[in-house]
């Protein structure tokens, strides 16, 4: 059962009968998502005067709700805002047909190259967008992320229970996570990790960049080659830790950029790759698994075939290809 919305069409009260998706969940968070456009300051008023009441019964800001309770919301009053545009169909359908699993607590697709994991910052539609728009009747939200141009494994909850019990695992270093990438080069290593702090900051546009630090946050990505291609290195990257671009940089860091790459990558590779066809960032979340409820996930999802497509182009036109490293950064 999910969450339901019960008018009293007199006062203008909403009873609410919370599901599973909710349990547990602080009445405060619950009601800034129940009450979308309704100001915090609003809100823990309506609290504090006793408005909001669960069961008959006043609530407190940190009353937790649970499966099967009744939720009275009085009536709030808020201005009209403009509705958006809503989402393309043909991009609700690319994200729809893109589910590689779902049960109760889950919901898993490989996601394609090019669609944000979240709206925001000039993308009016992500994923989570599109799939509540494939699915207006059920209760999701997005446990991690993935950039834009980076494709693959992305897992959303349907439950509550879903989407703290894998974000807490993800904090605690219990999920597996790989992806796999085209360093350009050839680093003198087969398999090798760096361990270099990062720092995140957020340029005037609000463009983040990231870069290593001596006060960053400690990162470290375990890398071991795949396949050797001209000028480059197919290269599994596993996360021991999960910072933002945290593969890139690394990459860059030790001057193997990620083919592609446009914001840590090398421009004229860059310029010479797209020439042959490789037109977004060569990155993809091949790999992810981690236990939840006693139950063991694992999900994985083969490279795109745009991606295999550019490397058969590379085995045969880039035999001269040469990568110079860039001999300022570490030796590998």
């Amino acid at each position: 059962m999910q969450t339901a919305t019960s008018p009293d069409a007199p006062h203008g009260v909403r009873q609410v009968e919370i599901g599973p998706e909710r349990d547990g969940q602080r009445i405060d968070n619950a009601l800034v998502t129940l009450l979308k456009g309704v100001p915090k300051s609003m809100i823990y008023r309506l609290l504090r005067t006793g408005q909001v009441r669960v069961n008959g019964k006043r609530a407190k800001p940190d009353t937790r709700l649970a499966d099967g309770d009744t939720l009275r919301i009085p009536p709030v009053r808020v201005a009209a805002r403009p509705e958006g545009r809503p989402p393309a169909s043909g991009l609700v359908a690319s994200v729809a047909d893109a589910v590689i699993f779902e049960d109760k607590h889950l919901l898993v697709i490989d996601k394609p190259s090019g669609v944000a994991s979240h709206g925001g910052s000039g993308v009016s539609h992500g994923a989570i967008e599109l799939l509540r728009a494939a699915r207006p009747h059920e209760h999701l939200e997005l446990v991690h992320r993935l950039d834009r141009d980076t494709s693959g494994v992305l897992v959303f909850a349907r439950t509550r229970a879903g989407l703290t019990g894998l974000q807490a695992a993800i904090r605690a270093g219990e999920v597996t996570k790989q992806y796999l990438c085209l360093m350009l080069g050839h680093p003198s290593k087969a398999k090798f990790d760096v361990n270099a702090p990062l720092l995140k900051s957020v340029l005037q546009g609000g463009e983040r960049m990231v870069r290593v630090a001596d006060n960053g946050k400690p990162s470290l990505t375990f890398f071991r080659e795949m396949e050797q291609y001209p000028g480059a290195r197919l290269m599994q990257a596993t996360l021991g830790t999960g910072r933002t671009h945290q593969i890139r940089v690394h990459a860059a860091h030790i001057g193997h950029p990620l083919a592609g790459d446009p914001k840590y990558g090398d421009k004229e590779m860059n310029k010479r790759f797209r020439d042959m066809g490789l037109q977004r960032l060569f990155l993809h979340a091949a790999h992810m698994s981690f236990e939840l409820d006693d139950r063991a996930y694992s999900f994985s999802t083969p490279l795109p075939d745009d991606l295999k497509e550019f490397l058969d182009v590379l085995a045969v036109k880039g035999k001269r290809l040469v990568y110079s490293r860039d001999k300022s950064r570490t030796d590998f």
